[in-house]
């Protein structure tokens, strides 16, 4: 069904470039930067009519079209020093570039810059609140595709990695502890305040090793079952962490108050450089210093991050480790039979998992200067999920995409959506109205996730952005059939 409806829409294509002369054997005769150019110059003026007419137009749409020309239209992968293939780090860097730049030309003092266009539907591009916490979840959903993009194990209690790594932060950089006195690097700790007071940096890779000796503790007795059987037995753990930090003011009728129970751990010490570094290097000494500049602070602090996550992903996932884990994905029986250890090599997934995990949830923790047990749920979990699969399984970019547009249609989009419906077809205020009946958009906010991934599912069952590996799955190494396709 999915590909008659695929190829229905591509003859009716090109019978109509046809019409304007563009036939596919010419156009298969055309240089392939040619065709690219075509390509992408037709989407872009289809995205600024868009902007002029549905959004609201400036004129840096204009450099933003130019910019995307420029990386492309061009074929980098050529380009070679002394023997080396250096341009394939060519368009990295430069979206690492803009990246890095984002704050100074998308955003004013914290809130979003008059000089940007606004898309249609989506409204202005994302404040740097948001984008901190697309950088969050983009390095949890990297870590989970240790899980399930590279080993193939099916992981729904991934949001208990992100828990402990935030009650870790909690435990050493707050005052919860307060019969202990213990100070390591803290900044911005009043003199005299109780409890464990560790560097925001050293408590990241704290949580890391905590949380990936939990992902350990967990995966020895679980990871012996597959596929449905192991989904329910992480689910099982995921829902019994968060209970722990909802019921842990008096841990199992001890008395011991581990996690201050539903009232969360709060405040916790704010990250910071310290005056040495501030005053020689620069950097900031307290990130709660700088007023509306500190979410500028935590974006760059948390795209180090990911940069540091993608690079583990990447060296891990060519690894001899990394080889192993994709041999168990794509046949557990066939591994198992060519000597690689699956206890272990499942055990490694779930770690590095975990390691990354609890590093986000410990950075997040400290940007919200909390640790709240409301905050962890099931839905988190496939949340995250969602994210790898929309993306794209296995592929480092596709992931990273899932979760930034995710993440943005949590915290942002969806409202900003409903706000362009309100000013288009609504009769004003906060709500839309559709067939009189007020609707908050926000509020079908799963609904709409479940209709994206039914969409995505049908037509790119491989994700947005996938692997080769996993699209030549789905497209050339599948071979059940339909019957009713195989009869039709």
């Amino acid at each position: 069904m999915r590909r008659r409806v695929i190829a229905g829409v591509g003859e009716g294509w090109w019978a109509l470039l046809g019409t304007f002369g563009l036939t596919r054997a010419r156009w298969r005769e055309l240089p392939r930067i040619a065709r690219r150019a075509v390509k992408a110059v037709l989407w872009l003026v289809v995205g600024l009519l868009l902007i002029a007419f549905l959004g609201v137009w400036e004129w840096s749409a204009l450099a933003i079209a130019a910019v995307v020309l420029v990386l492309v239209v061009p074929d980098y992968g050529r380009i070679t020093v002394r023997g080396r293939r250096v341009g394939r780090f060519i368009v990295p860097a430069a979206v690492l570039v803009l990246a890095a730049t984002y704050p100074f030309y998308a955003s004013s003092q914290g809130d979003v810059s008059p000089s940007m266009p606004q898309l249609p539907i989506f409204g202005p591009v994302p404040q740097m609140s948001t984008m901190v916490g697309m950088a969050v979840f983009s390095i949890m959903a990297l870590g989970l595709n240790f899980v399930v993009g590279y080993a193939g194990l099916l992981d729904l209690g991934y949001v208990a990695f992100y828990a402990m790594g935030s009650y870790t932060a909690g435990w050493f950089a707050s005052s919860q502890f307060s019969k202990q006195n213990v100070y390591f690097g803290a900044i911005g700790v009043t003199p005299g305040l109780t409890g464990f007071h560790f560097s925001i940096w050293l408590v990241l890779l704290m949580a890391g090793i905590a949380t990936a000796v939990i992902g350990i503790l967990i995966g020895l007795p679980t990871l012996r079952l597959r596929g449905d059987y192991l989904a329910i037995v992480t689910l099982g753990f995921g829902e019994i962490l968060p209970q722990i930090a909802r019921n842990g003011d008096n841990l199992f009728g001890t008395g011991f108050n581990l996690t201050n129970g539903t009232g969360g751990i709060t405040p916790i010490d704010p990250p910071g450089f310290g005056s040495w570094l501030h005053h020689h290097v620069g950097l900031p000494a307290n990130f709660l210093t700088l007023g509306t500049n500190s979410d500028r602070a935590f974006f760059w602090c948390a795209l180090i991050l990911v940069l540091l996550t993608i690079f583990a992903s990447s060296r891990l996932r060519d690894s001899r480790l990394g080889r192993a884990w994709i041999a168990i994905r794509e046949d557990e029986v066939a591994a198992a039979a060519m000597g690689v250890p699956l206890m272990r090599t499942k055990t490694w997934a779930y770690a590095t998992g975990a390691f990354f995990g609890g590093v986000a949830g410990a950075y997040y923790a400290s940007y919200v200067s909390g640790a709240f047990p409301d905050s962890f749920f099931f839905q988190i979990s496939v949340f995250i999920l969602c994210m790898v699969i929309l993306g794209g399984m296995g592929n480092i970019w596709g992931v990273i995409f899932g979760a930034c547009f995710l993440t943005y249609l949590n915290l942002e989009g969806l409202s900003n959506i409903g706000g362009w419906l309100n000013n288009h077809f609504g009769p004003g205020g906060s709500d839309f109205e559709l067939w009189h009946k007020t609707l908050d958009v926000p509020e079908y906010a799963y609904g709409i996730y479940g209709l994206i991934l039914v969409i995505v599912m049908l037509f790119r069952p491989e994700g947005l952005i996938p692997s080769s590996r996993r699209a030549a799955e789905f497209h050339e190494g599948v071979h059940d059939q339909p019957l009713y396709d195989a009869a039709a």
